[in-house]
């Protein structure tokens, strides 16, 4: 037993004889490559990377962590880019791979509709083993990394675009590893029993509801999942609208909200700005020539508009039916609802197959995973890039004040405003992509003013982020009530006294 302080050597010795062959890794290639990331705060090398094959390795793992008080980082893919990828809060942490041998798809029971699986378990190898057997189910995706893990995105709420876009919501039923290497099973699976029927269909059971610890957190590692999955639709069209100014967001929101209020339009709507869509396809134009210090202008986001076929804000969603003809007076409904001022521009699905930028939004209301989204890490020289995800209520004239804020702010700071809204009926959420040179020192330090300008300014009006970048977590946990910060440190001490799982993730210590 080690007096309290770190014993790396003696760590590792341990983990190497409970792990399989080649099971601890501490070469400085890997080191490098699971230390990068594209943030402006830089990159935060591990101390080793570890890869459990096994609920008994992980145990075994952090077991001898609090041996020899060494910090481990669980991951399940590591593909979170724009939020830190695979790199730990602080450099020195050992990075435990979870998704490189426990990557089984461990159940799909097609009668309830649900999946078990391992953190490395990828949409893409979901997708594609729904499509092998026979494609009667589908999951929902987000329009991030095909190789994203099902699990991490869920407890890091993440979120997609269908009915089921919920993915921490509409998981059901976890296998964890705490603290102190004992296993909790939540829901039905805390039952003593071997033969548990709704582990992963009964999502709240007898006593507290413990699932929620797990997610944004550094509570316990989860090792294994329940997601639900819906039946696939025989047809599937989408629809799309394009506004000329940015200042129809105002209406947009308050023409979508009634929309899902009543559920007539099952998915999420995507309402994407010009360069959300066309950075996808190509480094601004306007980059080098200004070297980087201006925001791009209007004339150059004209000509993208027209080059791609899109508006300052395009509109997508989609209906499910029976057949392309039972949805054909959904289409007709939701053209006379945005029709009415005279603004929209019609897109048709069969139009917007065509446009590449709309494609990835078709792929996404069909759970599809797609690449088409990470062309934004090239929009601007040296792979900067992170995400600023702060939530407004559906009321048109709120949006667009916050839509105006925060482009301000962008152009302050010589960014180009770069924003999805995906729009439920009471909330929605703003991903803002932050694209920089990472090379540029000064540059990168103006993407990480405006990132917290932002957050201050929007903090001040009551707003706050749902995910948070490594770099900027302690941040945001320090904006939150005392009795909050209070409330995660006394759980991390109760379950985690060492400290040594992810220390500051999410902003939580033990206290």
């Amino acid at each position: 037993m080690s007096n309290g302080q770190p014993n790396l050597g003696a760590f590792l010795a341990e983990a190497e004889k409970a792990l399989s062959s080649g099971g601890v890794n501490r070469s400085e290639e890997t080191l490098r490559r699971y230390g990068e990331n594209t943030l402006p705060g830089g990159d935060r090398l591990p101390a080793a990377v570890v890869y459990p094959g096994s609920t008994a390795d992980v145990q075994a793992i952090v077991r001898a962590a609090n041996a020899y008080h060494v910090p481990l980082y669980p991951i399940s893919t590591g593909n979170n880019i724009g939020l830190g990828s695979r790199s730990s809060n602080a450099a020195g942490q050992v990075v435990v791979d979870l998704g490189r041998r426990m990557n089984r798809l461990l159940e799909i029971d097609e009668t309830l509709a649900y999946a078990v699986v391992e953190p490395g378990v990828s949409y893409q190898a979901m997708y594609d083993e729904l499509v092998r057997r026979g494609n009667r189910l589908m999951l929902d995706v987000t329009s991030g990394p095909p190789q994203g893990g099902m699990l991490g995105n869920a407890l890091d709420k993440g979120a997609g675009y269908t009915p089921y876009f919920d993915h921490f919501g509409f998981a059901c039923g976890m296998e964890v590893v705490l603290p102190n290497g004992e296993i909790l099973r939540t829901g039905d699976g805390a039952l003593d029993s071997t033969d548990i029927s709704n582990w992963h269909t009964s999502k709240y059971s007898f006593g507290p509801i413990l699932d929620g610890l797990f997610a944004q957190s550094n509570y316990g590692i989860v090792t294994r999942m329940g997601i639900w999955l819906l039946p696939r639709p025989p047809a599937i069209r989408s629809f799309h609208f394009a506004y000329d100014n940015d200042d129809d967001l105002e209406e947009i929101i308050d023409l979508c909200r009634p929309l899902k209020l009543s559920n007539f339009v099952p998915t999420l709507f995507r309402v994407t700005n010009d360069l959300y869509l066309c950075g996808s396809e190509g480094e601004s134009a306007e980059y080098r020539t200004s070297a980087g210090r201006r925001s791009i202008s209007d004339e150059g986001r004209r000509a993208l508009r027209e080059k791609h076929g899109v508006g300052a804000w395009t509109v997508s969603g989609a209906f499910y039916g029976a057949s392309d003809a039972a949805i054909e007076p959904m289409i007709q409904r939701v053209r006379s609802h945005f029709g009415q001022s005279g603004k929209a521009r019609y897109i048709s699905h069969e139009e917007a197959s065509e446009i590449a930028p709309l494609q990835v939004a078709i792929n996404a209301f069909a759970g599809v995973p797609s690449l088409g989204e990470l062309g934004l890490l090239k929009w601007r020289p040296g792979g900067g890039n992170s995400w600023f995800l702060p939530g407004t209520p559906m009321v048109g004239k709120v949006a667009n004040e916050f839509q105006r804020l925060c482009r301000g702010i962008y152009e302050e700071h010589g960014l180009d405003y770069t924003v999805m809204n995906v729009c439920a009926a009471r909330f929605s959420r703003g991903l803002h992509v932050l694209s920089f040179n990472r090379e540029d020192e000064e540059e990168k330090e103006r993407a990480r003013s405006c990132y917290r300008k932002m957050a201050e300014e929007v903090a001040r009006r009551g707003v706050f982020v749902g995910r948070s970048p490594v770099d900027f977590q302690e941040f945001h946990m320090s904006q939150t009530m005392p009795s909050f910060r209070g409330a995660c440190a006394s759980i991390k001490q109760a379950l985690d006294p060492n400290g040594i799982l992810a220390p500051g993730r999410y902003g939580i210590h033990a206290g």
